[in-house]
C-alpha cells in the first residue's frame, strides 16, 4: 500500500539525514542530457534498466516511476532550470520505511560534454536510514550504469 511523504522542500537537499551523492562526465551535452531527464520522462526505461516504465504526471508537473521489483514513486517537480538543474520531491511511495525524499540533477558544461551530480536525499525509520547507507555502493554502481545508458541513448537520439 502506497503511503504519503512529508513534503520537503528543495534545501533538504543538503539537510537531509541521508544523503547519497554521486557524479560522472557525460560525452553528450547539457541539453541532451537535461531533455533525457526533464522531458522525455516515459523513455527513462531505455537508458536506466533499473526503471520498469516512466510517465509524466500532472502535465508534465510530476512523474510517477516503477522500478523493477515493484517500487512506485510518485512526485512533483520542484525546480525545472533548463540544462542545469532539475529536482522532484517524492510525494508518494510504497516503498517502506521512507519518510521523505528528494533527488536533484545538476548539470554543467564539460568540455563538449556534460557533468552531472545526482544527490539522492532521504530520511526516514532507522531501519531504512542504515539500509539507505549500506546500499551507497549498489545505488552508486546503478548511478554509473544508468548514465552510461543515458549517454548512450542521447547519442542515438534525435534532437528535437
Amino acid at each position: 500500500m502506497a503511503h504519503r511523504l512529508r513534503p520537503v522542500r528543495p534545501d533538504f537537499v543538503g539537510t537531509a539525514p541521508v544523503r547519497l551523492v554521486f557524479a560522472t562526465r557525460l560525452a553528450a551535452p547539457p541539453p541532451a542530457v537535461y531533455r533525457a531527464l526533464a522531458e522525455r520522462v516515459a523513455e527513462t526505461p531505455v537508458w536506466c534498466r533499473a526503471v520498469a516504465s516512466a510517465r509524466p504526471l500532472a502535465g508534465g508537473a510530476g512523474r510517477e516511476i516503477r522500478l523493477r521489483g515493484g517500487v512506485v514513486f510518485q512526485g512533483r517537480i520542484l525546480v525545472a532550470d533548463v540544462d542545469e538543474r532539475h529536482l522532484y520531491r517524492v510525494e508518494e511511495t510504497n516503498a517502506p520505511g521512507v519518510r521523505a525524499l528528494l533527488e536533484e540533477w545538476r548539470l554543467g558544461p564539460d568540455g563538449s560534454g556534460t557533468r552531472v551530480r545526482w544527490t539522492l536525499a532521504a530520511d526516514g525509520t532507522a531501519p531504512f536510514r542504515l539500509t539507505m547507507r549500506l546500499a551507497r555502493g549498489r545505488v552508486g554502481r546503478a548511478f554509473r550504469d544508468a548514465m552510461r545508458g543515458l549517454d548512450g541513448w542521447a547519442a542515438s537520439s534525435p534532437t528535437p
